[in-house]
């Protein structure tokens, strides 16, 4: 670290690194705390700093700009302009530094947001998923302050282009949406770069009704095959409406035979709320075939526990009856359609399915044509006669 005194000569000619060495720094003694660093890979070339002490009392190097770029008495002027501003207390770093301290996504979700969600979320396994498969390998190495919203709508395009859809797509944005709202509050971000990004708007509701044929079809299958305790979930489901993990996770003690209830607790409910579901004959009637020393309702005979998915089971009876796109989540709404075409009002099926919002509750409006038609016959009834 020669100390000389720095002419635009020397710059022109002679800033060279010693063959022995990767760098060196050639210190101006007009200006202390100016050196201009010259690199074995770039000779006849350099980049001029300033050396100072921080606040803390910690050495820190300003970078002033290329020996190409400006003449030594710039670089000069601007030293010491920089010097009278460190020594009002300025710090030139400070912004670097404090963009640097900003943690960078993968940061902020491994260490932060998956440790909150993961007793909070019953869907955490999903959102960890999203992050693993995609978002990480875009925005995992980007500090919080650097994703801005024109990046995460490029990502979202992205993501239809791949041919994932619309409401993947939109899953990755709420994840992210709730994310950055979290490090809002958490003090990490002032702003969600997510805010305003509109979703993809696209009617995904796939829902299978079944015909009088076809629900005689896989009655008959489930009242007839030999995998027993799968077939009664499936009846149970198509008697009551309730969603596939409420079942699979009820308890006897949830039950109540004499009232003809059943108690959806709200660490099971999709809404986390406790509902209460009315036990219609069918249910009842599968309830009284089941064996009651048991601690949950439907029990996996092979392994002794409680079932955690019937999926593959459930493929086979479909296809068996011939309905090889029936989801197990169809029988709810099968259940819903009897209920709206036996002339049903909505609020009551939104009480019994547990909608939370009614809103949810109209996609089977379009099911009460039936019903509104006997309802218009009346009329014609009282005309006719």
């Amino acid at each position: 670290m020669p100390i000389i005194k720095l002419t635009q000569s020397f710059i022109n000619h002679r800033l060279l690194c010693p063959s022995n060495k990767s760098r060196i720094e050639y210190c101006d003694s007009e200006l202390p705390g100016l050196y201009v660093e010259c690199r074995a890979t770039s000779q006849g070339q350099g980049t001029y700093y300033l050396r100072y002490k921080d606040s803390t009392g910690k050495t820190c190097h300003q970078k002033i700009g290329r020996t190409t770029d400006i003449s030594l008495a710039d670089a000069r002027k601007k030293a010491k302009t920089l010097k009278a501003e460190i020594a009002l207390g300025a710090d030139p770093r400070a912004e670097d530094k404090a963009r640097k301290a900003v943690l960078t996504f993968c940061e902020f979700f491994e260490q932060h947001y998956l440790p909150y969600v993961k007793p909070r979320k019953r869907s955490w396994a999903r959102d960890d998923e999203l992050y693993r498969l995609r978002i990480k390998k875009i925005f995992g190495q980007k500090r919080l302050n650097q994703i801005t919203r024109q990046q995460i709508q490029t990502f979202h395009t992205s993501l239809k282009e791949e041919g994932l859809a619309a409401a993947t797509c939109n899953h990755h944005i709420k994840l992210l949406r709730y994310a950055f709202n979290l490090a809002i509050d958490w003090g990490y971000l002032e702003e969600n770069p997510v805010s305003r990004v509109p979703l993809f708007h696209e009617d995904n509701n796939v829902e299978h009704y079944m015909t009088d044929e076809e629900l005689d079809r896989l009655l008959k299958v489930l009242r007839e095959d030999k995998s027993r305790n799968v077939c009664m979930v499936a009846l149970f489901l198509l008697s009551t409406g309730c969603r596939v993990n409420e079942v699979l996770s009820a308890k006897w003690s949830d039950v109540d035979l004499d009232k003809g209830i059943f108690v959806v607790r709200a660490s099971n409910s999709k809404s986390k709320r406790l509902r209460a579901v009315p036990l219609n004959s069918s249910a009842l009637e599968i309830l009284r075939q089941l064996e009651k020393q048991q601690e949950y309702l439907f029990m996996n005979q092979l392994t002794g526990k409680p079932y955690v998915t019937i999926s593959k089971v459930w493929v086979r009876l479909r296809k068996k009856a011939g309905l090889p796109h029936l989801r197990l989540h169809d029988l709810r709404h099968q259940f819903a359609s009897f209920l709206v075409n036996d002339g049903r009002t909505l609020y009551e099926v939104q009480q019994i399915l547990g909608h939370s919002d009614p809103k949810v509750t109209m996609r089977y409006a379009h099911l009460s044509t039936k019903a509104l038609q006997d309802a218009a016959n009346s009329a014609a009834v009282k005309i006719g006669g």
